[in-house]
């Protein structure tokens, strides 16, 4: 089953349409993924995706006011029919191969905190060929698996070299998916992680 949809976002006044609108769409299984920017056309960004299977899919915009601060809005919405049952996410920190480019990620801490800065380091191969993407060396979504949280983000180190690094605050303690796109030679190349958050064990409590 395949459904093609419209997604329109209509622009308040000021809003740039020079700069460029970013629309990710998750299934709530996680198993679909699009990141892609809607075009401009008769004062709004308009947007076709064909939606692959029945289910609950999470659309987060991510925008630039003129003369503002960049804004973030969500909106669910449901495609009719059965929903598969849902698969619980393990951590998954493998070495992941693309299109043309092999990702290695390591975190610090190893296992992140909420409400912790977690850098996220990330290590590509071959090296060469690495482009910007859009004005950045790389884009990050990262979804709590229940996609209550959702934070688009650039890498806080990154120069060209194969070595980038993120620092991302996650919010609450749940397990997490994060994908990561590098532009190689033309390509955008698309991988995930899985990235379990969990809560630091609370202190014993002692008695005088």
């Amino acid at each position: 089953m395949r459904e093609t949809s419209r997604f329109q976002v209509m622009l308040a006044p000021g809003l740039c349409a020079r700069r460029p609108v970013h629309a990710f769409i998750v299934s709530r299984d996680l198993q679909f993924f699009v990141h892609d920017h809607p075009t401009w056309q008769d004062g709004a960004f308009h947007y076709d995706v064909a939606l692959p299977k029945p289910g609950m899919y999470r659309i987060l915009g991510d925008f630039y006011p003129e003369g503002a601060t960049p804004q973030l809005i969500t909106k669910t919405i449901f495609v009719s029919g059965a929903e598969s049952p849902l698969a619980p996410l393990s951590r998954d920190y493998s070495t992941k191969q693309s299109d043309n480019l092999q990702v290695a990620m390591s975190t610090s801490p190893s296992d992140p905190a909420p409400g912790m800065t977690t850098q996220m380091r990330f290590t590509l191969a071959p090296g060469d060929g690495l482009q910007k993407y859009l004005g950045a060396w790389a884009h990050m979504l990262a979804a709590s698996d229940d996609l209550i949280d959702m934070m688009h983000t650039h890498p806080f180190i990154a120069d060209g070299r194969p070595e980038m690094q993120f620092n991302l605050v996650f919010p609450r303690p749940r397990m997490h998916r994060v994908w990561i796109q590098f532009q190689r030679d033309g390509v955008i190349n698309t991988v995930h992680f899985d990235v379990p958050v969990k809560a630091a064990p609370s202190s014993p409590v002692t008695s005088n």
